[in-house]
């Protein structure tokens, strides 16, 4: 049998927790990785909110390009011209304006009595009148002088919306000409 001799003197506890020190560091480190998730979280959602308002305001500039295009192309003469609103004639004398409304950002086509809202949140809207006959070696037309040999009609505009209350441009410049047809 073997004996050992085992002592009654209570064990000596050792400092097993973390030191301040330790601690510090461990908490400035959690503090820095919920920081920097905390950005990445905020930039991904404007980044999506950006890329949602373009996809939209695209397929509304779309919108009211086909609807204008259908519009324009029905009238055979322009009546009267402004930068901010066009007036056309059909073969029967029936009128259809297009209105720009600085103030509520809005492009109105009012044919007759019935007014359509074509574009909301529009920043800026410009019409220009061409003649038909083409520049040589170019790719535009001659402005036309007067509304009577306006031929072709050009809309550029711009919109934007606001995105966590910053005005954020999320549409590119739309701008296209359209020919009368029906002259």
């Amino acid at each position: 049998m073997v004996c050992k001799n085992t002592s009654t003197e209570p064990r000596r506890r050792t400092c097993r927790a973390y030191t301040l020190v330790e601690f510090m560091m461990a908490v400035s480190l959690t503090l820095l990785a919920a920081t920097a998730m905390a950005s990445l979280c905020c930039f991904t959602a404007r980044s999506f909110a950006g890329m949602t308002n373009y996809s939209d305001m695209a397929m509304l500039s779309r919108m009211a390009l086909d609807k204008m295009s259908r519009d324009i192309h029905a009238n055979c003469k322009v009546t009267a011209y402004a930068t901010n609103s066009i007036t056309l004639q059909d073969s029967s004398s029936n009128t259809t304006q297009f209105v720009w409304d600085k103030n509520a950002g809005t492009l109105l086509c009012v044919k007759g009595v019935k007014t359509n809202i074509y574009l909301m949140q529009c920043d800026s809207l410009q019409f220009w009148i061409y003649q038909h006959t083409p520049q040589s070696n170019l790719l535009n037309c001659y402005v036309a002088a007067t509304v009577t040999n306006a031929r072709l009609v050009q809309a550029t505009w711009t919109c934007s919306r606001q995105i966590r209350s910053q005005k954020v441009s999320t549409e590119s410049v739309q701008s296209t000409k359209f020919a009368l047809r029906n002259y």
